[in-house]
């Protein structure tokens, strides 16, 4: 069956007015609501409640420029993250740069639907390439559409923060293991993330984990080399502020260098 036609009218309704009270009860605005449960959206939540992968949205984590991310709740009181790419208002300003030249996505459309719904596949996909390295990141749990479900970092009443906004316990420690996650991708799961910052950096259990892999490249792609480049100069930038001495350029050179 299509993902076009799981939800017939009258079941499309009753999910419809089950989310306007939802969303009613954690406080989304009209502007969001509109901008983010479009009747695709409504559908792929509903194969999602259909096929038991979760049960009820709980409350929302963050707002992008791309996307909303959602607390969840699974058919067993599992927690996890919901992100819900908009397809109508995402501003995509530089997406062609990071789809283009990855084999994985040779025969995209240039269909802005098709192009959201890709770039959630491939953020799944990176993540997936992550997680099997040992990276600290959520894992992956589902992706359909313009929705991908994931493990949810925090604790039962509060998010992980944004590294940003934490009173580091450790500066140095948190900048080596985050070195060490940029090197083992680029090494090990031939993944460069392509945005790394303390904006992507999640604190959970004083650990850092790596988020948003949506723009995430293989070393193949053309301008990977550019992209890890970035990565280690916003690290290596935010942490010098810390009092944390490194070199970006050896950095790259040591991660680069064939053995």
């Amino acid at each position: 069956m299509s993902s076009e036609k799981f939800l017939d009218k009258k079941s499309l309704k009753k999910l419809d007015r089950e989310l306007e009270a939802l969303i009613s009860r954690i406080g989304i605005d009209r502007k969001t609501q509109d901008e983010v449960f479009d009747k695709s959206t409504l559908s792929t939540f509903e194969k999602l409640i259909s096929d038991r992968v979760i049960d009820i949205l709980d409350f929302p984590i963050s707002t992008g420029k791309e996307g909303n991310v959602f607390r969840g709740i699974t058919p067993d009181k599992s927690l996890v993250a919901i992100k819900v790419y908009r397809v109508s208002t995402s501003t995509f300003k530089h997406i062609s740069k990071y789809i283009l030249g990855d084999p994985r996505f040779k025969s995209l459309s240039k269909n802005r639907r098709d192009i959201i719904h890709a770039w959630t596949k491939k953020e799944y996909k990176n993540l997936q390439r992550a997680k099997r390295i040992g990276i600290n990141a959520p894992r992956p749990i589902k992706s359909i559409n313009n929705v991908l479900v994931m493990e949810y970092l925090g604790s039962k009443n509060l998010p992980a923060p944004l590294m940003k906004d934490v009173e580091l316990k450790n500066p140095q420690k948190t900048f080596d293991t985050i070195i060490n996650f940029i090197s083992k991708m680029y090494k090990d799961a031939e993944l460069v993330h392509g945005d790394v910052s303390a904006f992507n950096v999640l604190m959970h259990k004083n650990k850092p984990y790596i988020i948003d892999f949506g723009q995430g490249v293989l070393v193949e792609h053309p301008n990977s080399l550019e992209f890890l480049k970035r990565d280690i100069y916003n690290i290596v930038s935010y942490f010098k502020r810390l009092g944390v001495k490194a070199d970006e350029i050896k950095i790259f050179e040591e991660i680069t260098k064939k053995s």
